[in-house]
């Protein structure tokens, strides 16, 4: 069971989050907060799996609060879902350890999917958002993850990438996991199709 914490300031929100989490059969809403202090508290006094936050909050901002947890090393995994939809915002965000950012108009399978793929270890950034926060600098890949990234894309196991590219497997699969975190991908097909779907392949 996955347990959520949801930070919310407008009730209307944070009610339909709630009521939509609780209809999917592996997670718990074990507390909601209207504001960031508040949320901290109830991870202090929780320890959720998953927080989910707004950013605009009284009090203490989403960014703050999870800032706050990296800094005080909580479990807690953070999820923003707003409306900011500027990469801006996704770069603080992603520096103060946040591991998900969605759009408060994302579906809601695609919030579930997010949930999981965090809480398993992995990120969930909006794509759209992913490019973007990359479109002022140009390529973020080395040579090397756009190589292994191609072949990932094809369908490669990192055993047959490593021999074809005469590497280790161990350090393909650093390679990927490099690209990936670069995108805000949620794993290996995912950060091909963006890096395709941006031309960089």
């Amino acid at each position: 069971m996955i347990r959520i914490l949801l930070a919310e300031d407008q009730n209307l929100v944070l009610g339909a989050m709630a009521a939509l989490l609780r209809l999917e059969p592996d997670f718990e809403v074990a507390g909601a907060a209207t504001n960031g202090k508040e949320a901290l508290a109830l991870c202090e006094q929780l320890a959720p799996d998953i927080v989910l936050t707004d950013i605009e909050m009284p009090l203490m901002t989403g960014l703050e609060l999870a800032a706050q947890l990296k800094e005080q090393r909580l479990p807690p995994k953070v999820i923003v879902v707003t409306t900011f939809g500027r990469s801006g915002y996704l770069r603080r965000a992603l520096e103060a350890g946040v591991r998900g950012y969605l759009l408060k108009d994302a579906p809601v399978d695609a919030l579930a999917s997010a949930i999981r793929a965090v809480h398993a270890g992995g990120r969930a950034i909006a794509p759209e958002l992913a490019l973007e926060s990359w479109s002022g600098g140009g390529d973020p890949l080395t040579e090397r993850e756009r190589q292994v990234l191609r072949l990932a894309g094809e369908g490669r196991s990192s055993g047959e990438i490593a021999r074809q590219v005469h590497l280790s497997e161990g350090t393909v699969r650093n390679y990927l996991s490099e690209a990936i975190s670069k995108l805000g991908a949620a794993n290996r097909v995912e950060a091909y199709r963006m890096a395709r779907d941006a031309g960089w392949l």
